[in-house]
């Protein structure tokens, strides 16, 4: 099953689509399906498949967003580091969300902005102090996301926090595909292009910390909740490692892709042509 969130006439509709047949639900996003009881039951209305120009954040206002940092062995490397004992955990806000096609924001304060494709898992139900068996069956689906970085304010402190949060940064989506549809095991290809110029190509099977273990790490000190967001980290192949570094600009396209997900493809625009949140 596909899970997922259209921008309509002002307001916003969950949809789902089982073997290429979508229908549309009487709920505003994700969450809110998958927060009722039997809503794998509700069997919606029938509906043509989304446009992908209307696809807003499948989860619009996740209560939290958990990001894994080092986690390929590849771009540990890359950056210099070993690969860690344990997760490298940081937390984004849900007003870095962008949709498949939504454009992303280029702060006027940066000219290092960086690309990191991630596979992102999404909580289907509330869960602590998680069995691996728990923690597998609590995972609603996976997305795709990119966590674009501000390289230099990321690098003012120890603390990434400043530089992973900038408005309207993040592109999530386009849906969320249940764990049935993917083979996690044998790895999904992660694909990262700007302009058309592949610069991450991953598999998934390389991740240091699988799904389950970040899930089953996570639970050990906090309440994971339904919609909550976990990005699993990023392969090699980030822009400030390059000789010499390449960063996004205005003007750039940025598609990211994950195999048996689909696709966001994001143009990134300057924030003085950004009025109210839209171009």
């Amino acid at each position: 099953m596909k899970l997922g969130t259209v921008r309509r006439e002002g307001s916003t509709t969950a949809f789902s689509s089982i073997a290429g047949e979508t229908r549309y639900h009487d709920a505003l996003d994700v969450l809110d399906l998958v927060g009722r009881d039997g809503w794998s039951h509700d069997d919606g209305t029938a509906g043509p498949e989304p446009d992908p120009a209307e696809l807003a954040p499948p989860v619009l206002s996740p209560r939290k967003i958990i990001c894994v940092g080092l986690n390929y062995t590849d771009h540990a490397r890359e950056v210099g580091k070993e690969a860690p004992a344990v997760p490298t955990l940081f937390a984004k806000v849900a007003t870095t969300l962008v949709g498949a096609r939504e454009p992303l924001e280029m702060p006027d304060v940066s000219t290092r902005v960086d690309w990191e494709a991630e596979l992102a898992i999404v909580i289907g139900r509330e869960i602590r102090n998680a069995s691996a068996e728990e923690a597998q069956a609590a995972i609603l689906g996976y997305s795709v996301l990119n966590d674009l970085s501000i390289r230099d304010w990321q690098n003012r402190t120890s603390e990434w926090f400043q530089g992973k949060n900038f408005d309207r940064t993040c592109p999530f989506g386009p849906v969320v595909v249940t764990p049935d549809e993917l083979d996690l095991a044998s790895g999904l290809a992660v694909t990262c292009t700007v302009n058309g110029e592949v610069m991450q190509a991953g598999t998934t099977a390389d991740m240091i910390f699988s799904p389950v273990d970040i899930v089953v790490y996570i639970t050990q000190f906090l309440t994971l909740q339904p919609g909550d967001v976990i990005a699993t980290g990023t392969p090699a192949g980030v822009g400030f490692t390059r000789k010499p570094p390449v960063f996004l600009v205005p003007g750039d396209t940025l598609t990211t892709s994950i195999e048996g997900i689909g696709e966001l493809r994001n143009d990134c625009t300057a924030a003085e042509t950004l009025v109210g949140g839209t171009v």
